[in-house]
């Protein structure tokens, strides 16, 4: 960024200028302030900021030398963080005191802009060795404010005799109040990557424990269903074991969920495609009979929260099917999911089999898996109904699509 030279030669008063050189000069002021202020609002290198800062100033009060330090707490000292004009390695390594005995400590302590037009002969403050090794004369101060304590000192030195103006001291306060609005934006902005990286690692770890629940909750779940089993081949009555094998597909079904949790990277949606064709092929492989079950599912990514009703009530559908549409033999069950309309579900389960027995009401009956459905179904905000599919039965739920799991408040 470079500002206009003006058309008229700028010479500050204090060289020797006129009235129209001096308005010149302020001019020339105003404009690098307007410019760098809209280069500081463009540029998030905090570094190159400071920078543009100290070549800027140096411009605008025609000296060679302008560095801007940084105030470091726990060492009680100032470090130069940008500059122009000086020597190599000053400029990042450079160091000194922050005590009101030298006029940037001064102006840091009281906030109040300092002019020291003759340091050899100051009264009023120490000179540095880096002033006198670069033969400055005269130094002038101005704060820099940021949000809480103050970022530092930006400091304009010169080699030459003169002195240096109020109007100067203008001009370089705004400069420094600019770099103080762009020193708090440069915190603000690391402040928020660092909250944003703290978050993302927060979630990291949670999707990492989550995925290590559900493989144990799986793990536990597929022991229970064991259990089911051992106790079901031992009890010696059918009702007892008919209950206990149902009670295991329940379980197992619950366990296929938590599965296919801890294998994704996703923890709170599964494909439901995925899930409901393997518990298909489990089904089909529980009944011991050559039942035909067909799958159709779409790929579609259901929160876990639906996941799981979905598979029971299939689950229930597709074992009653199983046991009582086709009595006397084997026969075909058809299972289907899509998008009906946005936003929503559609599925269903038919057979070709016996149908619905007369005056069926799946809401008044006293069957534990019809009203293990029904439930089901209210837990998801669905709407079922079991339709005469002459021959057989088709059961279509539609309920929302839940895709993502919900908090509640």
């Amino acid at each position: 960024m470079s500002a206009d030279k003006p058309n008229v030669l700028a010479i500050p008063p204090e060289q020797g200028g006129g009235a129209a050189e001096e308005l010149a000069y302020r001019l020339h002021q105003q404009q690098l302030t307007a410019e760098f202020g809209l280069y500081a609002l463009r540029t998030h290198d905090i570094d190159a900021v400071l920078q543009e800062a100290t070549r800027l100033c140096s411009e605008g009060l025609q000296s060679p030398f302008c560095k801007i330090m940084e105030y470091l707490p726990a060492e009680h000292q100032f470090v130069v963080q940008a500059g122009v004009g000086w020597k190599p390695d000053f400029v990042g390594a450079k160091r000194t005191g922050a005590d009101s005995e030298s006029p940037s400590g001064y102006a840091f302590q009281t906030g109040e802009p300092v002019i020291s037009d003759h340091l050899k002969g100051e009264s009023r403050f120490r000179t540095t060795e880096a002033l006198a090794e670069h033969g400055i004369k005269r130094a002038i101060n101005v704060i820099i404010r940021s949000e809480g304590q103050p970022f530092g000192v930006l400091e304009v030195d010169s080699p030459t005799e003169g002195r240096f103006t109020e109007s100067d001291i203008a001009f370089l306060q705004g400069i420094a109040n600019l770099l103080g609005g762009a020193i708090d934006r440069q915190r603000t902005e690391e402040a928020l990557r660092q909250s944003e990286a703290r978050l993302q690692e927060a979630l990291a770890h949670q999707e990492v424990l989550t995925r290590e629940i559900s493989h144990r909750v799986k793990n536990s779940l597929t022991m229970v269903a064991g259990l089911l089993d051992m106790q079901g081949r031992t009890a010696a009555d059918p009702a007892l074991c008919a209950a206990l094998a149902d009670a295991r597909t329940r379980v197992l079904t619950i366990a296929r969920v938590h599965d296919q949790l801890w294998r994704k990277n996703e923890v709170e949606h599964l494909d439901l495609a995925e899930f409901l064709q393997d518990l298909c092929v489990q089904l089909s492989a529980s009944t011991g009979l050559n039942h035909t079950l067909v799958c159709e599912v779409e790929s579609l990514a259901v929160a876990t929260d639906q996941a799981v009703p979905l598979g029971l009530i299939v689950n229930e559908l597709v074992t009653n099917a199983f046991k009582y549409a086709y009595p006397e033999g084997i026969g075909e069950v058809r299972l289907s999911v899509t998008q009906a309309r946005p936003g929503h579900l559609r599925l269903e389960v038919c057979d070709r089999g016996a149908g619905l027995p007369p005056n069926f009401d799946a809401a008044e009956s006293k069957s534990l898996g019809l009203k293990l459905i029904v439930s089901l179904v209210r837990q998801i905000g669905g709407r079922a109904e079991w339709q005469d599919a002459q021959p057989g039965t088709r059961f279509v739920l539609e309920c929302p699509h839940q895709e993502f799991a919900h908090c509640d408040s």
